[in-house]
């Protein structure tokens, strides 16, 4: 199977391991060319039994990817406030990273917040840049709630609490606070982060591949029905659409520069 039809993504595969760099200039922002690509991929992934390990990383060292596409949302219709049956595009692609019976893992070394954060969840393993990567889910702030697997992944990891700040507080987290509440696996310096990554890909890249499924699905079955909580979180996020402030504060992001490299960076809200 060839990856050599993407142009927000470049994939490269080695020693069965499928290394997926997000490359969507200037700030990795995931809107529906790279969601569809990411999408695209996942399917073709899921299928590919050349391929044991996925890896995510970026080619910005300052942006894993800066978040959903504003403008899509305020795009999204206001009048849908049903709870759905099935998982909706953005739902379906990140929550293939969870279900593929292969393993996934992130390498985050700058910018993580938002639909962003919520690829990253949703993959198996997550390690981040000591002192450069940041995450965060600040869709609160903008009168809307994360709405790509946010709420439902956080608990899992972090707890409620922790999750309720992260969500609620809309602040970054460092690095070095999201590795201690669980966030992240690890946080490593740059020199050890990629080679940490590298040997734990091709350790678990050696290991037979059926065996390697069954022990995600079988860590999996601890979980209680994450696909209900995914379509509340859906229900909620599509009721908060059409709340008095919402669209006035999505139009307030863009007029102060939101989706901008240098206002992202500086992580206004």
């Amino acid at each position: 199977m060839t990856y050599d039809d993407f142009t927000a993504l470049k994939v490269r595969i080695d020693q069965q391991i499928a290394w997926v760099t997000l490359d969507h200039p200037p700030i990795n922002l995931l809107d529906l060319q790279l969601i569809l690509e990411l999408d695209r991929l996942g399917r073709a992934l899921t299928n590919d039994t050349a391929v044991r390990v996925v890896v995510l990383d970026s080619a910005d060292p300052e942006f894993f990817s800066a978040h959903a596409d504003v403008t899509l949302i305020k795009a999204l219709p206001t009048d849908d406030t049903s709870l759905h049956t099935e998982l909706e595009l953005f739902h379906a692609m990140v929550d293939r990273f969870r279900t593929m019976p292969k393993a996934t893992i992130a390498i985050i070394e700058g910018i993580c917040r938002g639909g962003a954060s919520e690829l990253a969840l949703s993959c198996d393993m997550r390690f981040a840049a000591l002192d450069r990567a940041v995450f965060a889910q600040p869709e609160v702030s903008l009168g809307i709630i994360p709405g790509g697997s946010g709420t439902q992944r956080l608990p899992v990891l972090i707890g409620r609490s922790r999750a309720l700040e992260v969500v609620l507080g809309c602040a970054d987290i460092d690095a070095a606070t999201a590795e201690r509440w669980g966030y992240v696996n690890r946080a490593l310096p740059d020199g050890e982060l990629r080679p940490f990554v590298e040997a734990l890909a091709t350790r678990i890249a050696s290991y037979p591949d059926a065996t390697v499924a069954r022990a995600k699905a079988a860590v999996d079955a601890a979980l209680v029905d994450p696909i209900s909580g995914l379509l509340f979180e859906a229900q909620q996020f599509r009721a908060s659409l059409s709340d008095s402030e919402t669209h006035p504060r999505l139009g307030s992001f863009m007029e102060r520069g939101g989706q901008t490299r240098a206002t992202e960076v500086q992580g206004l809200i």
